[in-house]
């Protein structure tokens, strides 16, 4: 087992007890799908903010697995490595 750290941006600290970070345990060599399914049993809504009805991404979220946009390195296939970030940000748009 191991931790890793989520950090959750100001729009969703809503659905994390206003927790800018949360620390969960997740087995080695798990993906980033795994994972999420354990930051949303923790906290549950947070899945439709970040997952569509059908599981994918939503296009507005993008994830960083340390420094990498998980959108170029793997989708939600990408492995977690020990140690690591996992970043959740919502796209801004402006006009």
């Amino acid at each position: 087992m191991m931790t890793i750290l989520f950090n959750i941006p100001g729009p969703l600290r809503a659905f994390t007890d206003n927790r800018s970070q949360v620390g969960l345990e997740i087995r080695e060599a798990s993906d980033l799908l795994s994972v999420l399914q354990i930051l949303f049993a923790a906290y549950p809504g947070l899945r439709d903010r970040v997952l569509t009805e059908a599981g994918s991404m939503r296009e507005h979220v993008n994830i960083f697995v340390a420094n990498e946009d998980v959108r170029y390195s793997g989708g939600l296939a990408t492995i977690i490595p020990p140690g690591v970030e996992v970043s959740i940000v919502p796209a801004i748009s402006g006009g």
